[in-house]
């Protein structure tokens, strides 16, 4: 092979090597993300107590410190002002399972009791939820799903 041939060759590969190293070390430093959320509402009925369950995927790179789910009302003030990961910071957290690879299935779910409901306001709600990796890296993300309360 020809001397030029070589070095071509050879910064081809420290060219390729160095931009698949860059997307490995960018790759490993994203934020959390969600997906497949979903929430299902259920209003007490006679005796039975009602439910709020909320699912979602999550998947971080640096694995999963916590996961922080509020539920609220699309005609508040959040709706006015906009929630924040401070808003979220005293809320209840969803319980996260492994589920393969860099990802966990987190539930949460709540009983709802007939007075819970009474004093619900009606209609459509929301449910925020704030994902923050072990690295620090958080997601928020303040409509992830909805339900409606009737």
């Amino acid at each position: 092979m020809s001397r030029r041939i070589v070095v071509s060759v050879a910064a081809g590969v420290v060219v390729l090597g160095g931009a698949g190293a860059f997307a490995l070390a960018y790759a490993g430093d994203q934020a959390p993300a969600l997906a497949h959320s979903t929430a299902r509402y259920t209003a007490p009925d006679g005796d039975r107590a009602g439910s709020l369950t909320f699912t979602t995927d999550v998947t971080a790179s640096s694995e999963v410190k916590s996961v922080k789910v509020l539920a609220w009302p699309a005609h508040s003030s959040f709706a006015k002002k906009g929630l924040t990961a401070k808003d979220m910071a005293a809320v209840d957290s969803a319980v996260c399972k492994p589920s393969g690879g860099d990802s966990q299935r987190c539930t949460y779910k709540v009983p709802v009791t007939r007075a819970d409901a009474e004093d619900s306001p009606k209609g459509l709600w929301h449910v925020a939820v704030l994902v923050i990796a072990k690295d620090g890296d958080p997601t928020l993300d303040t409509k992830a799903a909805d339900f409606t309360v009737r």
